[in-house]
């Protein structure tokens, strides 16, 4: 019986033992092949480092504000009769926006200027009577005093006509209309806001370093990616105290906004023009891989056996940009071919074959179409 059992057991672990070396086998084959496959190449487009002369500048990102902007609030209380303008649309400096409800104060002035007349009648008499030494000097002041509070009651009143009559402080273009026809306003409650759009400023800051470099009078180009082109402009105002927490200047540009395309609030790209151009290497934005250790690009070059095209990934250090473009001042060289686009999804030393038959036209000054 024990004889058996060690004949089925020996029997058992020959089998597991072939079994083992014929799966042995088949992995082994798989992995000879897996280090022979080589991935089909990768179709790219390519693109030439080309030496390029920019005009010297200082970038950064800045903020646009009105030259004047406004909230047009109520002064005093009161109920909405009139409303005269219409919101979006451009007024001129003390065109009626709104009317409040002046019916108590006009009804009460007929009184105090009756009054007030009353008053500068007895204050002529009483200097005729002084003059004749027929009164005191004490009833002629009393009659100056008079006459002089009588005034000033229909100034007052004069004054709440005023500022229920609501009119615009400058010229400007009118925003959303926040009040309503028999709204009853109090002291402060918004009614439109009001803002000047040409010119327009445009605020921005730059490292310490870069003071020096900066004057007033000096021309600014401001880009936005609302609209296609470039707006001019010029410094008008450098603040005389850096940031201490961040160590920036902040600086402030007036540029010419006909039309007022550019809006309060819309953040740009300002380039801050320097004497002087510089050199520089440049590609296409797309070519670049971005990463947080460095930035990189690819480059083809020929394969060592002298069939196709390998890549060779280059890290570069990056300098401005402009349009499609971007200068590398450190890492590549002029006349290198690096891929333009699609650079995510590559590897180093991978094989790839060249086809710009879609390659997309890079430009400085791009007119994206408005689809």
């Amino acid at each position: 019986m024990k004889k058996r059992i060690a004949i089925a057991i020996v029997g058992l672990i020959l089998v597991i033992g072939a079994l083992g070396g014929v799966k042995a086998l088949q992995i082994g084959k798989m992995i000879d092949q897996g280090k022979k496959f080589v991935p089909p190449p990768e179709t790219i487009t390519t693109a030439a480092a080309t030496d390029e002369s920019w005009e010297a500048a200082l970038t950064s990102v800045g903020t646009l504000n009105a030259v004047q902007g406004v909230t047009v609030a109520a002064e005093i209380a009161g109920k909405v009769v009139k409303i005269a303008f219409e919101p979006g649309k451009s007024v001129a400096k003390g065109e009626l926006l709104l009317q409040q409800d002046t019916s108590t104060e006009e009804a009460q002035l007929p009184g105090a200027l009756a009054q007030a007349q009353l008053a500068r009648s007895n204050q002529k008499r009483a200097e005729q009577l002084l003059a004749e030494k027929i009164i005191s000097q004490v009833d002629h002041d009393t009659a100056v005093a008079t006459y002089q509070q009588a005034q000033a009651q229909v100034d007052s009143i004069r004054a709440a006509i005023g500022k229920k009559t609501i009119r615009a402080p400058f010229s400007g273009h009118l925003g959303i209309r926040q009040a309503n026809l028999g709204q009853m306003l109090r002291e402060g409650d918004p009614i439109v806001t009001l803002q000047t759009l040409d010119p327009i400023y445009v605020d921005f800051t730059l490292p310490q370093q870069q003071l020096a470099r900066l004057k007033s009078g000096q021309t600014v180009r401001v880009v936005s990616d609302t609209q296609a082109g470039a707006f001019s402009g010029r410094i008008t105002a450098i603040n005389p105290q850096v940031d201490a927490d961040t160590r920036n200047v902040k600086a402030q540009a007036t540029v010419a906004n006909r039309g007022g395309t550019l809006r309060p609030g819309m953040f740009v790209t300002v380039s801050v023009a320097l004497p002087g151009r510089q050199k520089i290497v440049a590609i296409p934005g797309t070519a670049v891989l971005y990463a947080p250790y460095s930035d990189s690009v690819f480059v083809v070059e020929k394969a060592k056996d002298g069939k196709g095209d390998v890549l060779r990934q280059q890290f570069v250090k990056l300098g401005e940009k402009r349009g499609d473009f971007v200068a590398v001042t450190s890492g590549l060289k002029s006349g290198e071919t690096v891929v333009s686009t699609g650079v995510f999804k590559l590897r180093n030393g991978q094989s790839v074959v060249v086809d710009n038959k879609l390659a997309p036209q890079f430009q400085q000054n791009p007119k994206p179409e408005n689809n």
